[in-house]
């Protein structure tokens, strides 16, 4: 249950970005390429993300954490690579224009990244207080 939750908020998450970000679009099904996506980049922050954060541990510790950005940027721009190319799901990460500005790919990557992180902490939050709430009711009634 408590990765069906996980992949829920996920999936939510990444519908933010998307909803937010204009670099970041989908083709078709929107519900199963969400879907599919949260698969993808909870596998790929299972396996390549420890290997990154290992490797990128004295950036990590001389940036007092900020460097971690720059992976959660890296595996979502990832993510989306092996959806569309591998999987054939169209979850794009493109550059995009703010009315003369262009705005890079890797821009809306790290802006992508830091939404899907900031979404899924506060779902995740406010998923474990009211799980707390039902434990604390149920005890007390």
């Amino acid at each position: 249950m408590k990765l069906l939750v996980r992949w829920v908020i996920v999936s939510l998450a990444l519908f933010a970005a998307a909803w937010l970000i204009p670099g970041i679009y989908v083709e078709g099904t929107a519900w199963i390429v969400y879907a599919v996506m949260a698969l993808v980049l909870g596998l790929i922050n299972a396996t390549v993300r420890p290997l990154l954060k290992f490797l990128t541990c004295p950036l990590i510790i001389l940036t007092l954490g900020l460097f971690t950005l720059i992976i959660n940027t890296a595996t979502l721009w990832a993510s989306s690579w092996v959806a569309v190319n591998w999987l054939g799901i169209g979850f794009y990460i493109r550059g995009f224009e703010i009315g003369s500005v262009y705005v890079a790919p890797f821009w809306t990557a790290f802006l992508g990244a830091l939404i899907v992180s900031i979404v899924t902490a506060v779902l995740s939050a406010v998923v474990k207080e009211d799980k707390k709430k039902r434990r604390e009711s149920r005890d007390n009634g």
